[in-house]
């Protein structure tokens, strides 16, 4: 279901819902990130194994502080130097979150996108949205409402949008050893 409404994604997100949008390279999908049946249906959908964890995209990074630890650690500057932007970053966690977003482990990938419907669609939910590839697992991210539909049917939610100017996914980089990821 093709449609340009930040409105009505925010409302299917606080409901639990699934929806596709576009972010820098390809479209995502996203959902509240602490709404464990809402995750649940993502990876379903999406046929990915959930010890994978997921990545969160925020609008600020006020969103992203009470979750990871970056004021005052060494790699803060590097971070902020990149946000918002299209560096996707593994972070220390600065409280648990749930094994659902993490895969069971001490750290979170988290990125404060520039996209600005991911922004706005941060800003409107009133935090961080998981944010991975809309495709089925190991198979090529969809680039359109269109390709969304194609893999996932039309009863998906997708917000038509540009893409960002990325060829590809976001770099994902560990914040601790300053390592390449992806």
């Amino acid at each position: 279901m093709k449609n340009s409404s930040v409105t009505q994604a925010v409302k299917l997100l606080k409901s639990g819902g699934v929806v596709a949008y576009p972010t820098e390279a390809v479209y995502g999908l996203g959902c509240d990130p602490f709404n464990q049946q809402a995750v649940e249906l993502l990876f379903h959908v999406k046929q990915r194994p959930p010890e994978k964890g997921v990545i969160l995209v925020a609008a600020s990074v006020e969103q992203v502080l009470p979750y990871v630890q970056l004021s005052g650690m060494p790699w803060e500057e590097q971070v902020l130097a990149t946000w918002p932007g299209p560096v996707t970053w593994v972070l220390p966690l600065k409280q648990s979150l749930p094994d659902w977003i993490t895969g069971g482990r001490d750290s979170v990938a988290i990125r404060v996108s520039a996209h600005l419907l991911v922004q706005q669609l941060c800003q409107e939910f009133g935090g961080p949205i998981v944010s991975t590839s809309a495709n089925l697992s190991t198979q090529p991210p969809a680039k359109s409402c269109d390709q969304v539909s194609e893999v996932f049917g039309e009863e998906l939610y997708c917000l038509q949008g540009e893409l960002g100017s990325l060829a590809q996914p976001t770099q994902i980089r560990d914040a601790q050893s300053g390592e390449v990821l992806r």
